[in-house]
């Protein structure tokens, strides 16, 4: 069941859930929490299909904020507001507003958002593109127990953890730590089969993606050893090699879909690490509404300090140079027919500090 608002107030919105309930007679509310979605009008539809897929799991109203640009002075003036009700099949397990502001209501997003949020539930408020710099000083983030980020979405996605680090908030979390939650769980229970003191560990994925960032630093804040960061040709995480003094350790994925676990002295066993979607990954956020301290830690471990620590242990490189001796001709002597010196050039070894 869908219900069109044009020039809308929240007041309205609310009568029209309230109408729409009873019409396909589901007049209890049953939702579990808010999830307020703020994109623009070209991620809505697939932020919106996720959250469908996700409520599956967790009923819940769906808030779909959209800031519309105004192209004129003229619209910029004029405040308004549309929404879009559905229910029922439409909505999936739950119920869907999608709200789209304009004018001087754009600036004003959290008071169209809070006449609209079920009482006494929690609140997850999801950026899936443009998120501010500071979430929990956002008007709509103030609202929420849990804000959703994903650094993967944004221009320069590395320099992106460094800005989430210094304005992070117990409640804040990204889909870019998400993504890593079964390579953690592999890893840690790789080390859990075998006694061992790992003294290195290398990271592997395609360039720009920052989960290869976050899960270096973490084996870095975890098992305070140093951890270099290399780039593959992806697709995303590709693999993770731990030496240790038992043996490597190494979690191989190539082609997004099936890794390989080889452990020194065990048969390599074949492990399921697809590549999630989008909608697994909100439905996993969605399961634990406290703060997050392991990412909290992991993101401010620094990801300048990964390679740095790397550099300092890397093995020094043995490099030969030739070295050339150049030897004066001998004094001409009286008699010419004496033979001409040769010269006493020789190779010497040299070391050489591998470049950082």
């Amino acid at each position: 069941m869908k219900t069109d608002l044009t020039d809308t107030t929240s007041s309205k919105i609310n009568k029209a859930l309230v109408l729409g309930r009873r019409a396909i007679g589901t007049p209890a509310v049953g939702m579990v929490l808010t999830l307020v979605i703020v994109t623009d009008e070209e991620n809505a539809y697939d932020a919106l299909k996720a959250a469908n897929e996700a409520s599956r799991e967790h009923p819940s109203r769906t808030l779909v904020v959209i800031k519309r640009v105004s192209r004129s002075p003229r619209d910029r003036a004029q405040a308004r507001l549309d929404a879009e009700v559905r229910l029922g099949a439409d909505a999936s397990t739950g119920e869907t507003v999608v709200l789209r502001l304009y004018g001087e209501v754009v600036d004003h997003a959290q008071s169209v958002v809070l006449p609209l949020l079920l009482p006494d539930a929690p609140v997850v408020v999801w950026w899936p593109v443009n998120a501010p710099s500071d979430p929990a000083n956002d008007p709509l983030g103030a609202l929420a127990q849990r804000r959703v980020t994903d650094t993967y979405a944004a221009e320069q996605p590395i320099q992106e953890l460094t800005a989430r680090a210094d304005a992070y908030t117990p409640g804040d979390t990204d889909l870019s730590w998400t993504r890593i939650t079964p390579w953690r769980s592999m890893l840690a229970a790789a080390l859990d089969q075998v006694v061992c003191e790992v003294t290195s560990a290398e990271v592997e994925g395609e360039e720009f993606n920052p989960s290869v960032e976050l899960l270096a630093m973490w084996l870095a804040d975890r098992l305070k050893v140093p951890v270099r960061r290399s780039k593959s040709a992806g697709p995303g995480l590709t693999s993770v090699r731990m030496e240790t003094d038992a043996g490597p350790i190494v979690l191989d994925r190539p082609d997004g879909s099936l890794a390989t676990l080889s452990i020194e002295g065990q048969p390599d066993r074949a492990v399921a690490l697809k590549r999630r979607e989008t909608a697994e990954l909100i439905a996993e956020e969605l399961r634990r509404l406290d703060p997050d301290d392991t990412y909290a830690t992991a993101l401010r471990f620094g990801v300048e300090r990964l390679d740095e620590g790397a550099a300092i242990t890397a093995p020094e490189t043995v490099v030969d140079t030739v070295v050339e001796t150049v030897v004066e001709p001998a004094a001409e002597t009286a008699s010419e027919a004496a033979p001409a010196a040769k010269p006493a050039s020789k190779k010497a070894p040299a070391k050489k500090a591998a470049a950082k």
